[in-house]
């Protein structure tokens, strides 16, 4: 037996992936919860507003439905991996609209470090973001995976 053998077969394109979902679906659920990053900076709508609560909670509880209706396998672990994909376009989005949402004044570092150059502290404010977007989003599809996974045991009854 050559080591041809033992690998892997491929998948087909669309075909379920370990995560119970075609990745193209699990980026295209991310890509759900994308547009409030880009209505949000460029002030199109505001936070407190009901427009904006439905583009807060309408893409996460499709994930979930998607995800109860597919009957994934593993709820919890692919609507974490959704999460982190939206992370992932959350931080693109802040950072191209960055100079746009803070009108020309960004935030920057007080105490001691204020003193730093202005373009080391646009790197580490920026850098501060970019994992806080990482994390969000991360912990946005660990909830909703939380969820989804409560509510298919609940309905599996």
């Amino acid at each position: 037996m050559n080591s041809a053998d033992r690998s892997p077969p491929s998948r087909q394109p669309g075909e379920r992936s370990g995560l119970g979902l075609p990745f193209l679906a699990v980026v295209a659920l991310a890509l759900i919860a994308a547009p409030r990053v880009a209505l949000h900076d460029l002030g199109i709508i505001q936070e407190g507003t009901f427009v904006n609560a439905l583009f807060v909670f309408v893409p996460p509880l499709l994930w979930i439905a998607v995800v109860l209706w597919r009957r994934v396998p593993q709820p919890f672990l692919t609507l974490l991996v959704v999460g982190a994909v939206y992370g992932v376009f959350l931080m693109l989005g802040h950072q191209i609209l960055w100079n746009t949402a803070w009108a020309g004044a960004p935030p920057g570092l007080g105490g001691n470090l204020s003193g730093l150059p202005p373009v080391a502290q646009e790197v580490i404010v920026r850098g501060f973001a970019a994992m806080s977007s990482l994390v969000t989003g991360t912990l946005v599809g660990a909830v909703c995976g939380l969820a989804a996974w409560a509510t298919g045991k609940l309905l599996r009854r």
